[in-house]
């Protein structure tokens, strides 16, 4: 079938979030930053609806892709004790990616805990001359691709809650230092719903646009059902639409965040 593949790679990245690696040349060649994937946990019946995982990076020369998982429920659980070798079933690539423009020469990206993954590939693919990462994590013990993300941008910030690692406080804190410094042409955001807003509303006071991933459960994945639901404005008033289908990525300032 043309959604099963093998899985590679599998490995732990700390206590609660692994990473596996699948075997995919279709994939690993359309894929575009941002963009998701949509995955059945086991051949079973115990978990009927798929999962959707942002593609974290794709080495395009050997045809695989990663995605970097944390565990959350039963469904992460399976993937999380799947083997190299075993089969998985896999939806993809699907949804809107990250802008790639040329004329944004100087961009950051702004993550948060497991919203960091979308973000490293992002890094890899856009051609802008000057790239930072801003990341943050509650403690120490959760920091992950820290070489991954240092090795794909020309500066790297990490934040912790608790003030165990890099520097004490809220990704929006540097990210208010940074664009202090210098304006970038286009952040890139992605993480718990009040980083985003308070991102986004942190970028408007600068006029600096800025583009958010939104992590939304999904059903189908495809557009067919209303699961995936966010609020997006519509001239002077709102309406709802599909993150699988009109996102994850979107404009940060269509969104309303609630």
């Amino acid at each position: 079938m043309d959604n099963i593949f093998k899985i590679a790679k599998s490995e732990m990245l700390n206590a609660d979030t692994f990473l596996l690696t699948i075997e995919s040349e279709r994939i690993a060649k359309k894929a575009r930053p941002g963009q998701i994937v949509h995955v059945k946990c086991g051949n079973g019946t115990e978990v009927y609806l798929r999962r959707p995982i942002s593609i974290c990076s794709v080495d395009r020369e050997k045809g695989t892709f990663d995605l970097a998982i944390q565990i959350r429920g039963k469904g992460t659980k399976i993937l999380s004790n799947m083997k190299p070798g075993d089969e998985i079933d896999i939806i993809g690539p699907l949804g809107q990616g990250f802008s790639l423009y040329p004329k944004h020469r100087k961009i950051i990206v702004v993550g948060g805990g497991i919203g960091i993954f979308p973000l490293l590939q992002l890094l890899k693919d856009h051609p802008a001359d000057n790239k930072k990462a801003i990341l943050g994590f509650r403690n120490r013990s959760l920091v992950i691709l820290e070489n991954e993300f240092r090795q794909s941008c020309d500066g790297l910030f990490i934040a912790t809650d608790d003030g165990s690692y890099g520097e004490k406080g809220f990704v929006t804190d540097i990210l208010k230092k940074e664009v202090e410094k210098e304006l970038p042409d286009m952040v890139f955001l992605c993480g718990p719903i009040v980083m985003m807003k308070a991102g986004v509303e942190l970028l408007k006071k600068y006029n600096v646009p800025c583009e958010v991933s939104m992590e939304q459960r999904m059903g189908c994945g495809i557009g067919a059902c209303l699961t995936c639901v966010c609020k997006v404005k519509k001239g002077d008033d709102w309406e709802y639409t599909q993150v699988c289908k009109r996102g994850p990525v979107f404009s940060g300032d269509e969104v309303i965040f609630d």
